[in-house]
């Protein structure tokens, strides 16, 4: 099968022609990216974008699937804090089935692709002994593979050492298929047991192959300071990249000091970073009076010490979280405000935290990309650059799956009567219907 995306505009343009560019895909293949009008003859399909911005597709860093659409069941969190809604969601685990997890996954994945996510990697509770939802999210990876490149962590919710047989769990996790083994230091009892909670989860990640990624310090406590034991881990393992410390918000409150010795370790460890402004913005501060802590990560400082640092959602619509859509350009809008990242510079960093900086915590290489040879998996927004279309939220025109078109959104316009002027039109991209998106049976 051949397509060709005519006249489109490439987010990034490093090593291919300046202006409109022409790609070329064959067998769900890039088989060239080259100026504009090159090209001519008989192909079986080509879509003319009209300048549109190509971009590689959009990357969920971090969310957890198991969790989505459960918020209210069996009650709402009322104290809208992280400890309430772990509370919760031990109750609705108790009522969890295989039909359960799958049809509320396979729901926010079509609203994922719709909006141009082509990879996921999410959590899933592993303190659950009948491990439920990891063999329904095991299920669901296969059935998508086609269309979305799902990465699993065995995510240990209720602790390692303090969660009884926690670390058989994680062990058979690993062993039933998931991507990367999963931590969360903080909420074991002690600071010894987190330590321990550490160890076991990098030893069993070496054992397996696996990738790490590590709730790590997701509290306002600023003694909280796990992560660099796991950054040291990173690096005297060698693991390095294929290690994550996501959320990280008790950097948020660290003193001037320890920060400046603590970009340094992360510097050398090489690790990945992911923060989630919308969630942690409405989890973190919550026993603060005034002034009240944003509760968010040091991504501009991180940044600025070569840290590669994404963007997550974390969670949609669940006891954590009781709103979200699934977007990553909200989730970009809302990180730039919340760490104050607003030169048109800093705009379009926010979108490579969404995109490429998300692909390089997701270890994706050479799958990534717009570029020959690699997958032909991207998506056509209607911006003039990255700045514009976190400025505006454009929805995707077209994303595109290993050289097939799944999700369309064709544009429309409103007319508008203004004073002293005739009627005009105001181009827009309408709320995407996810009904639109192709997905596997």
């Amino acid at each position: 099968m051949q397509l060709v995306i005519r006249n489109g505009r490439l987010a990034v343009p490093g090593g291919v022609p300046e202006g409109l560019v022409d790609v070329l895909i064959e067998d769900g293949r890039f088989v060239a990216v080259e100026r504009a009008g090159v090209r001519v003859g008989d192909l079986e399909q080509e879509i003319d974008v009209c300048g549109a911005m190509l971009s590689p597709p959009y990357v969920e860093p971090h969310v957890h699937m198991d969790t989505c659409l459960t918020a209210g069941e069996p009650r709402w969190n009322e104290s809208g804090t992280l400890w309430e809604g772990i509370a919760c969601w031990s109750e609705r685990k108790a009522m969890l089935t295989h039909d359960d997890v799958v049809t509320r996954v396979n729901e926010v994945l079509r609203w994922q692709v719709a909006n141009g996510v082509l990879h996921v990697r999410s959590h899933v509770d592993t303190t659950d002994p009948s491990l439920v939802a990891l063999d329904a999210l095991i299920d669901v990876r296969g059935r998508v593979r086609d269309v979305v490149n799902l990465q699993l962590v065995a995510f240990p919710q209720e602790g390692i050492v303090s969660f009884p047989d926690g670390d058989k769990l994680i062990a058979e996790a690993a062993r039933r298929g998931v991507d990367a083994i999963g931590a969360i230091p903080h909420f074991e009892d002690t600071r010894d047991d987190g330590v321990r909670s550490l160890e076991i989860a990098v030893s069993t990640a070496l054992d397996a192959g696996l990738l790490i990624d590590v709730h790590c310090d997701e509290i306002d406590d600023e003694q909280s300071r796990f992560v660099e034991v796991l950054a040291t881990h990173a690096m005297r393992t060698g693991l390095r990249g294929r290690v994550t410390a996501s959320h990280t918000t008790a950097m948020g409150s660290y003193n001037a000091a320890y920060s400046y010795k603590l970009q340094r370790i992360l510097s050398r460890a090489g690790i990945n970073l992911v923060c989630n402004p919308m969630v942690n913005l409405h989890l973190q501060g919550r026993f603060d009076a005034y002034p009240k802590r944003r509760g968010l990560t040091q991504v501009k400082e991180m940044l600025g010490a070569g840290v590669n640092v994404a963007f997550g959602h974390d969670d949609v619509m669940d006891p954590w979280f009781p709103m979200g859509t699934a977007n990553p350009l909200q989730v970009a809008h809302v990180g730039a405000l919340a760490t104050q990242m607003t030169s048109p510079a800093q705009i379009a960093e926010c979108f490579a935290m969404v995109t490429t900086r998300g692909a390089e915590a997701l270890s994706l290489g050479d799958s990534y990309g717009i570029a020959v040879g690699r997958p032909a998996s991207f998506i056509v927004l209607p911006a003039t650059d990255p700045f514009d279309a976190v400025r505006r939220q454009v929805r995707p025109w077209y994303v595109i799956a290993h050289g097939r078109v799944v999700a369309e959104t064709p544009p429309t316009a409103a007319t508008l009567t203004w004073p002293g002027q005739a009627a005009a039109k105001i181009d827009f991209v309408r709320d995407r219907d996810v009904s639109q998106a192709t997905w596997p049976r």
